[in-house]
């Protein structure tokens, strides 16, 4: 379960510039989803080749992520690819060695500090799959789409089969304070709900005070549905459902609030 993310609010239907960070170290993560292999020139997080007993392993949990697809947004063409531990490794540990981002993720220092994360992750069942995020073709965000069933977070609320959790981290600083927080939290989770029928529910837990946080998630679609002591943190449980998901932004933030 990660805590919060460098996620900048959308400013859709709300006026949230401020610029926020969830990470992961709150969480155990035995998952998997990166593929080692690259190829000269290659753009980072391009996906890997799919092959073998393990990848088959990660399309049973988490329903392919590596072939959900482009998603068009105002910013610009958003895809969401597994990560690649040779090729991205470096960007990905400069984006954690940002302050900002080390506060919430714990992963600052050497690249092996983050190699050692993702490979628990690739090592694992599958129920984790560590994400490169790319703008109109250039990597600017990092992301873990898990299963919130299969995750210690589940001893923490009543989990429901299937339910898929996420994290983000909004790697360069010049795409912070822009929008673009909330904004790729609605699409990535429209994406969850769109390409794993059955989850009915995203669920994400940032700090409680991470106030920015939770309202880069409120004008994304989520709904705060409780507080809850995790290892590391209290945390604000938010809620994506699949019931509200055609609802305009504004209607859905109004009907989870009566």
């Amino acid at each position: 379960m990660p805590p919060s993310d460098p996620i900048a609010a959308t400013g859709i239907t709300a006026p949230v510039t401020t610029d926020v960070v969830s990470g992961a170290r709150s969480r155990a993560v035995p998952g998997a989803g990166i593929g080692d292999a690259s190829a000269p020139g290659a753009v980072p997080g391009t996906p890997p080749p799919r092959a073998g007993r393990h990848e088959n392993l990660l399309d049973d949990l988490l329903d392919r992520v590596a072939e959900w697809g482009p998603a068009h947004t105002p910013a610009g063409e958003f895809h969401l690819v597994p990560a690649r531990i040779d090729h991205d490794l470096p960007l990905i540990s400069r984006w954690m060695n940002d302050p900002i981002a080390a506060a919430f993720w714990g992963l600052s220092g050497p690249q092996d500090v983050v190699e050692h994360h993702l490979r628990t992750q690739l090592a694992g069942d599958g129920r984790s799959v560590p994400c490169v995020g790319l703008l109109d073709g250039t990597p600017m965000s990092y992301w873990e789409i898990y299963r919130a069933d299969l995750d210690p977070l589940a001893r923490h609320y009543p989990a429901r089969p299937h339910d898929t959790g996420i994290h983000l981290l909004i790697g360069a600083v010049a795409n912070r304070g822009r929008g673009l927080g909330g904004l790729l939290l609605r699409t990535v989770a429209d994406l969850v709900l769109a390409r794993r029928p059955s989850c009915a529910r995203v669920i994400a837990e940032p700090d409680i005070r991470n106030t920015p946080s939770i309202a880069a998630f409120l004008t994304a679609g989520f709904r705060l549905s409780a507080e809850v002591d995790l290892p590391a943190k209290r945390a604000a449980l938010m809620v994506r459902d699949r019931s509200l998901r055609l609802l305009p932004i504004a209607l859905c933030n109004r009907a989870i609030t009566h």
